[in-house]
């Protein structure tokens, strides 16, 4: 199935990609910059926030508020 919606669609993803890059290399020198105990501190509220979504959609999927 390759007609014309794929190749539209392959652009546009190309084209996003190329307007998205810019500000992840942003992000990847900051990261680079930050120290070590900065870098553990964002890795452990990512890993809280996370834990909490998946608490929230246990609860959610038992029918709990």
């Amino acid at each position: 199935m390759s007609g014309k919606g794929e190749v539209s669609r392959r652009g546009r993803a190309v084209h996003n990609a190329r307007r998205v890059w810019p500000f992840v290399l942003m992000a990847w020198k900051r990261w680079q910059d930050l120290s070590p105990a900065e870098r553990e501190r964002y890795k452990r509220q990512a890993r809280d926030y996370a834990q909490r979504g998946r608490d929230l959609a246990a609860r959610r999927r038992k029918g709990k508020p």
